[in-house]
């Protein structure tokens, strides 16, 4: 029995990752190099970077892919160092827009997006292609938001596994040790972010808890951007850097105020998934807030740390 559950969990996971992949294709392919370019033009400031960073991961639906974009035109020496942070901030916003999509209940549209994915798909036409992509990833992700909400129960009887999620809701830092190790296997913060929704949803994880495994996820997920500069230049090295160091900054901010973001996010509804998703943004948007005007002593504090 225990077997079968972790082996259902984990084609969930595969099965979301697998949606994101394929649904982040059919955007890319319409707007991938039209970002890039705006990228290059039009983020010459810090807020004009956040503003565009966030419009182009919420379209995009992928932090790490605006990210990795990000270090690839600075590797390049197509936009400055102090002005991609701008960028990394926005990119952090962007991506709660998934979240917040995730925690709607849309599993009624999961047959319909199936159906014009796949007669989408079918069809010569590029955008059609795209279409196709866009609508048969998203109605894998809600097949697996389905499926790790159908999974929570079962594998919370389990007492061993009970006993660990008992742990996680009183030790936050446990939380964002998980939230952090997940993220980092699975290269995805918004699949660990919908794992930590299943459990919510059948509360066998409460919200505190919730938050503390999403803001591990957002230090999760700078492995990826990391990855992507090894073997570029020392300037695409910093982006790297400048990621990992604004995540974790934002992080340690606001373990002090997870009670407080948990009260205010209840607050605004009575949907467990919902309450992750508003904490997910408020957190995000707040840190961006908050770091946004020292973005050009915090540049010479990254080049002063890594540049030898």
């Amino acid at each position: 029995m225990i077997k079968e559950l972790f082996s259902l969990l984990a084609v969930f996971i595969a099965l979301f990752l697998f949606g994101m992949v394929v649904m982040r294709a059919g955007l890319f392919h319409l707007g991938q190099a039209r970002f890039q370019k705006i990228l290059h033009r039009l983020t010459d400031t810090a807020w004009k970077g956040l503003i565009v960073g966030a419009i182009a991961t919420a379209i995009l639906q992928s932090s790490s892919a605006i990210i990795i974009m990000t270090v690839g035109l600075v590797a390049t020496g197509l936009l400055a160092f102090r002005h991609s942070i701008g960028i990394i901030l926005g990119a952090n916003i962007g991506t709660t827009m998934t979240t917040e999509m995730l925690a709607l209940d849309l599993s009624m549209f999961i047959v319909p997006l199936l159906i014009i994915g796949l007669i989408s798909l079918l069809l010569p036409s590029l955008s059609a292609y795209s279409l196709g992509c866009f609508s048969f990833g998203l109605a894998c992700i809600f097949i697996a938001m389905d499926g790790l909400e159908t999974l929570a129960y079962p594998l919370a009887s389990i007492p061993s596994i009970h006993s660990f999620f008992d742990l996680t809701n009183e030790h936050q830092l446990l939380g964002i040790g998980i939230g952090t190790v997940l993220t980092a296997i699975i290269q995805s913060s918004t699949a660990t972010t919908a794992i930590a929704m299943g459990f919510m949803s059948d509360n066998v994880l409460g919200l505190k808890a919730g938050i503390a495994i999403m803001l591990g996820a957002n230090i999760g997920t700078c492995v990826t951007a990391y990855l992507a500069s090894l073997g570029s230049g020392q300037s695409a090295k910093l982006v790297a850097y400048a990621n990992i160091w604004l995540n974790v900054i934002g992080v340690l901010l606001f373990i002090p105020l997870i009670g407080w973001l948990s009260m205010f996010a209840s607050s605004l509804t009575s949907s467990p998934m919902m309450q992750l998703a508003h904490a997910s943004l408020i957190f995000n948007v707040l840190c961006s807030i908050i770091l946004l005007p020292f973005v050009t002593f915090f540049a010479k504090l990254v080049e002063w740390i890594h540049v030898k």
